[in-house]
């Protein structure tokens, strides 16, 4: 017959292991759902080309970002970059063509 000290001691140790498993579980459900995230709503794709004058920026995403114009265009001046010319279409998808250059 199993004492009852030994029977705790068991069952202790069983549900340790039952929460290192649902913690395990848990963190494999979290990035599944982060995978799943960047799939569904993937970051904008950047280009830059170094031109004679300055640089040519291309910024495309698959889906409408509102703010995403207005947030480049402060990354610019936070970089000290001049937008010289620029073509922007935000209807389905979002494409940005800059031409930029150094501010003096």
């Amino acid at each position: 017959m199993l004492s009852k000290t030994s029977i705790i001691i068991d069952a202790s140790k069983y549900i340790e292991e039952l929460k290192q498993k649902v913690e395990r579980l848990n963190q494999e459900i979290a990035c599944a759902r982060n995978i799943i995230a960047v799939e569904e709503n993937p970051m904008p794709m950047v280009t830059v080309e170094t031109l004679k004058k300055g640089f040519l920026i291309d910024v495309f995403s698959e889906k409408r970002c509102p703010g995403l114009l207005v947030s480049i265009l402060e990354a610019f001046e936070e970089l000290g970059l001049n937008v010289l010319e620029a073509r922007a279409s935000c209807t389905d998808t979002f494409r940005l063509e800059a031409v930029g250059g150094e501010v003096r």
